[in-house]
C-alpha cells in the first residue's frame, strides 16, 4: 500500500484525462519542491544513469528514510517529487519492499516517459532502494 501522499497523485492522474496535463502536474510538483543545497550536488549524491542532471541525498532518522532531491531537467524533478511522495516517511525496512514498478505505473508513467526517462527514473529507484538497503 502506497503512502497517503502518493495515493493523492495516483487520485490527481485518475482526474486528469489528458497525459499533457498529467506530464504538467508532473512538472508543477517539482517546481514545489525545495531547491537541494549545493553543497549537496556532489559527486556521492549524483544518481548515475540519468540523462539530465539529478542528485539524491538520502536521510534516515529515527529509522524513519527520506531524502532530498534535484535535477536540471524540470519533468525528472517532478519524478523526484513522485518518488518522495512513495517513499519519503516509510520506516527503512520497508522502503525495499515497495513495489516502485507496479505503483509508478499506477500512473502510466511507463507509456509516456521516453526510454532515457525510464533508465534514469529506474536508477533513482535503485539509489533509494541501495541506501535503505545498507541501513
Amino acid at each position: 500500500m502506497a503512502q497517503e501522499k502518493f495515493e493523492e497523485i495516483v487520485e490527481t492522474f485518475e482526474f486528469l484525462d489528458d497525459w499533457e496535463d498529467r506530464y504538467r502536474e508532473v512538472i508543477d510538483m517539482g517546481k514545489a519542491m525545495p531547491p537541494l543545497d549545493d553543497a549537496l550536488k556532489v559527486p556521492a549524491t549524483k544518481v548515475d544513469g540519468c540523462a539530465s542532471q539529478v542528485w539524491l541525498h538520502p536521510k534516515i532518522e529515527g529509522g524513519i528514510f527520506t531524502f532530498e532531491g534535484e535535477s536540471d531537467a524540470m519533468i525528472v524533478r517532478g519524478l523526484i517529487a513522485v518518488l518522495h511522495a512513495l517513499y519519503a516517511g516509510l520506516p527503512v525496512d520497508e522502503v525495499v519492499t515497495v513495489d516502485a514498478g507496479a505503483e509508478l505505473g499506477r500512473l502510466g508513467l511507463n507509456d509516456h516517459l521516453s526510454a532515457q526517462r525510464s533508465n534514469g527514473l529506474r536508477a533513482m529507484v535503485e539509489r533509494i532502494r541501495s541506501v535503505a538497503a545498507a541501513a
